[in-house]
């Protein structure tokens, strides 16, 4: 069977926020926030599904990982600017690594980017301590963008990639 990229069902909240929210736990993304709060964000799927779209990964029928993307104008963007949609929270199982799972729900954003009006680039946030992540996002075209790297709290540090978006061939 093939998996599949699509819009989270409902159902799938619970289990994509624990496969979420494990992830980070296991690549020590929530050390730096000790009092659980940024883990009760990632485990909020329904809440993110209300301000964006969160898209999932599916292989026979069990949830691998899931992403949030966020348009220009959502609330979930924490540094798109002006023509720019942003991605957050991609996350995918330790049994779904290396599956494709993580690169499918990136390219889907990238899709999902490139279809709206005025979207000329695809930005991101991530944890210096992910370089599976950063490799992938360098395979895909992502740059760095070192003056956009920012701090939600003292203890995280995020670094920032941007995509630039062209229209599909004619």
């Amino acid at each position: 069977m093939d998996m599949m990229i699509r819009a989270a069902l409902p159902a799938e909240y619970e289990e994509l926020g624990d496969v979420t929210a494990r992830a980070y736990l296991a690549d020590g993304l929530l050390d730096g926030n000790p009092d659980g709060s940024y883990e009760r964000v990632l485990r909020d799927v329904a809440g993110r599904a209300g301000a964006g779209e969160v898209l999932v990964a599916v292989l026979d029928g069990r949830v691998l990982g899931g992403v949030t993307f966020a348009p220009p104008g959502s609330p979930l963007a924490d540094i798109a600017g002006p023509g720019e949609a942003e991605f957050r929270m991609l996350a995918v199982d330790a049994t779904g690594r290396g599956k494709g799972a993580g690169e499918a729900l990136v390219r889907a954003c990238a899709e999902r980017a490139r279809a709206l009006p005025g979207v000329t680039r695809l930005v991101l946030s991530t944890q210096p301590q992910s370089p599976a992540a950063h490799r992938l996002y360098g395979r895909l075209g992502f740059v760095r963008t070192p003056t956009r790297d920012w701090s939600p709290l003292p203890t995280v540090p995020l670094i920032t990639y941007a995509l630039e978006l062209y229209a599909p061939e004619q």
